[in-house]
């Protein structure tokens, strides 16, 4: 009798840094996945990593801004498929400390705050499609599932 290996999901942890009616987002490059579109701060959640303290910690690699655990607010969770089946986590934050920039320069070209309601049209889909559930109050999404 064989072993069954259990089934497991990619977990990301996703920024929608908030002000003033507008997000922030990074233009994506070098990193083999849609290079040339903008997305939210996000990255994976490492092992024995709670998931907030994986989005405080991206935060801090990619934008350099210092984030509270009681300043995350979760308002979006995402079960999406395309390569890879995942669980993405979606949180508001509208509070930070120090200066936005992009830390890391070999995977982001430009870090620029858009109105939430103009997003641009060179943008990762599932990120944009998570963005209009956030504004609708829809907690819940599954992507890509149709195109499977």
């Amino acid at each position: 009798m064989g072993t069954k290996v259990r089934f497991t999901l990619v977990v990301d942890a996703h920024l929608f840094l908030v002000k003033d009616n507008k997000i922030l987002l990074l233009l994506r490059e070098n990193t083999g996945y849609e290079d040339g579109k903008y997305h939210v701060p996000a990255g994976h959640m490492d092992e024995n990593e709670p998931v907030t303290v994986a989005l405080i910690r991206e935060s801090k690699e990619e934008i350099g801004v210092d984030i509270k655990r009681e300043d995350v607010k979760l308002v979006h969770i995402m079960h999406s498929i395309d390569s890879k089946e995942r669980i993405g986590f979606f949180f508001e934050v509208k509070k930070w400390n120090g200066e936005i920039k992009n830390v890391e320069l070999e995977k982001h070209r430009d870090v620029k705050w858009f109105d939430i309601n103009e997003l641009p049209e060179n943008m990762v889909a599932y990120a944009k499609y998570a963005i209009e559930c956030y504004k609708k109050g829809q907690l819940l999404s599954e992507y890509g599932w149709d195109k499977k």
